[in-house]
């Protein structure tokens, strides 16, 4: 009986050891998330008395395009109260990224070999800077295309006055599709790295990537032909990218694999000084 109550605390001891460490974790990831959603607050408290600023420069290039002295419309009761509080909040997170991935980071770096922090932190900074890099090129390039489009083709006798909050809606959704478009690089890399597939094999394929872009563009942007070949076309390119650095970071691999390894006659030296090192010692202890 004695045997078997040590045996029950040595297992409920050891589920307890174990559990420990998940805890510490869940703790660990509630204390950082707790300081990231304060640095957002903060950012967005400062934010909050421009929003209508903040409203305003998102919706020049729409603006820019109306015709002399018409206007957006808030067609909601609480609209332009609610659009720009919305957007400060979103701009908000935005500005907190370099943050969130510095905290984000932090938690997954410990349980990382060296090999992969090496790999891990480029790739998810990299991924940051291209997703801004992508609502950028929406902001700059297809908004003012797609808006200049949409003003010569309104009927005539019809007033083009978008609503304030319809209007945001469409810029977040293009900024999304944008900024998750101009991750193809990353994806392209972390698959050849994984090995699920090789460069070789993609450059096969690319004629089926090319129509899966455009379908992609398609699904993601508004039913208009210029915002859909404008995503495609540079998700195309970044493919080609990616590609690229994968063939380098490949390159590289096979370099420091062959950099590391050992040829017979070295592993047969390593293995007689071994025997002789062993040797010494039976002797010495003799």
């Amino acid at each position: 009986m004695k045997e078997k109550h040590k045996a029950a605390a040595a297992e409920n001891k050891s589920k307890v050891e174990s559990e420990q460490p998940f805890m510490a974790h869940l703790l660990e990831l509630r204390d950082r998330l707790m300081r990231i959603v304060l640095v957002v607050l903060i950012i967005f408290a400062a934010l909050f008395s421009f929003a209508n600023d903040i409203y305003h420069i998102l919706a020049a290039p729409l603006l820019n395009q109306l015709p002399e002295g018409q206007n957006m419309i808030a067609t909601g009761v609480i609209s332009p109260f609610l659009t720009p509080f919305k957007l400060a909040l979103v701009v908000s997170i935005f500005m907190a990224m370099p943050y969130i991935l510095y905290h984000a980071w932090s938690f997954i770096a410990p349980g990382l070999y060296r090999h992969e922090k090496r790999l891990a932190f480029p790739l998810l900074v990299s991924s940051i800077i291209l997703f801004y890099a992508g609502m950028a090129f929406a902001y700059y390039v297809v908004f003012p295309l797609v808006f200049g489009f949409l003003a010569t083709t309104t009927p005539e006798g019809v007033t083009h006055a978008p609503d304030i909050s319809m209007y945001l809606d469409f810029a977040l959704k293009l900024f999304f599709a944008f900024g998750i478009a101009f991750e193809v690089p990353i994806a392209t890399i972390l698959l050849v790295l994984t090995g699920m597939t090789t460069p070789e094999s993609l450059t096969s394929k690319r004629p089926y990537i090319i129509v899966g872009a455009f379908v992609v563009g398609m699904l993601l942007t508004p039913p208009d032909i210029i915002s859909q070949t404008l995503l495609a076309i540079p998700m195309w390119l970044l493919f080609e990218i990616g590609i690229i650095f994968s063939r380098i970071l490949m390159k590289r691999r096979e370099e420091d694999i062959k950099a590391h390894e050992m040829t017979e006659e070295e592993m047969e030296d390593e293995f007689d000084k071994a025997i002789a090192e062993e040797e010494k010692l039976n002797k010495s202890e003799d």
